[in-house]
């Protein structure tokens, strides 16, 4: 099942032009034409055709030539192979789709989606050179890189194989914050209710052995805590019940579960990470969480090593021999970077 939502969004007048587009660049044709219309929504409607099917990794541009008075325009594109290679790299990207996809076929929907999340998490090396084919399924299905672009799209392409509903969400740049680029996530469907997937800005919060998921079938109210608005919109993500922490019995709400769970990560040397929801998160409840753990630690003869992701309240400990104790404030820019700001506490 390909999720086609883009085209769904357009008038018919830019379906034409979409459908042409689309059997021009399947094609992998020097040349086609298309109906005309405005520079802005030739160009646009290439980019969501491009949303749409991933595979289609072989375009990098589009130009396009008219004569002043024609219905139609001339689509010039430009592919990143020659035809004969670009034979070859269809076969390896369609044997390592199938290849995947395989192992999850008989899984739920939600293991499915766990399972190319994880996929990605440890596979997929943010590429900070941002080259041509990162922003390609063919940077993280066949170099293990990519970016923010290429990493929803190789999600989205694992969707389609899989039968998940799935697109491609993109939000716009913010100068004011200093954020330069736009970014790239997923809006997954499940049961006719829509979540956000940002498998980038867990891959990157992903270390040392520990698989977050932060990101992970998350609603709007909490996908735009850290993130910006979007330039197309996309359906509404109103059910927040379907968080991995809350699956899991990992989202608490009372003192006495971070308590607990603390001390039982410590007695069995392992790390803990959860969401809290049990309030804002202010300064004196920080506080309060931070020092709840560090006692658990020190019961048993251990010292604490905590981050925190504040706009998604998710908090990751670690226990240790030496008396390095730390904590810091973890984000994710859209360039994939970790950014650790330590937090001085009490």
């Amino acid at each position: 099942m390909q999720t086609q939502y883009y085209y769904k969004q357009l008038n018919k007048q830019q379906q034409a032009v979409y459908h042409a587009m689309l059997e021009g660049l399947k094609a992998v044709s020097a040349s086609f034409s298309v109906p005309r219309l405005s520079d802005r929504e030739i160009f646009e409607i290439c980019f969501l055709v491009r949303l749409d099917h991933p595979e289609l990794f072989y375009v990098e541009k589009i130009s396009y030539r008219y004569y002043d008075h024609a219905d139609s325009v001339e689509i010039v594109p430009d592919y990143l192979f020659d035809k004969k290679k670009l034979k070859t790299h269809q076969q390896a990207m369609k044997a390592r789709v199938d290849k995947l996809s395989r192992p999850a076929t008989q899984l739920s929907k939600v293991e499915q989606l766990q399972y190319i999340h994880d996929f990605i998490c440890q596979n997929v090396t943010y590429d900070k050179l941002k080259k041509q084919y990162s922003h390609e399924i063919i940077g993280p299905l066949g170099q293990g890189v990519g970016v923010c672009e290429g990493i929803a799209k190789t999600v989205k392409i694992l969707c389609d194989a899989l039968g998940i509903g799935c697109i491609i969400a993109i939000a716009e740049a913010n100068p004011d914050k200093q954020i330069k680029y736009r970014h790239a996530w997923n809006i997954i469907e499940l049961d006719g209710m829509y979540y956000h997937f940002d498998a980038t800005f867990d891959n990157s919060l992903s270390q040392d052995g520990i698989i977050r998921y932060d990101y992970f079938l998350l609603d709007d109210a909490h996908i735009f805590r850290d993130h910006e608005s979007l330039v197309w919109p996309v359906p509404s993500c109103t059910n927040g019940e379907h968080s991995y922490y809350r699956q899991k019995k990992l989202s608490f709400t009372r003192m006495e579960d971070v308590q607990k769970r603390a001390g039982q990560a410590v007695k069995k040397g392992k790390p803990l990470v959860f969401h809290w929801r049990g309030g804002g998160l202010s300064k004196d409840s920080l506080q309060q969480i931070l020092q709840c753990i560090e006692a658990e630690a020190k019961a048993k003869g251990k010292h604490s090593r905590i981050s925190v992701n504040l706009p998604q309240a998710v908090f990751q400990i670690t226990f240790q021999n030496q008396p390095q104790e730390t904590v810091v404030q973890e984000s994710v820019d859209v360039e994939g970077n970790v950014v650790q700001e330590e937090i001085i506490h009490e």
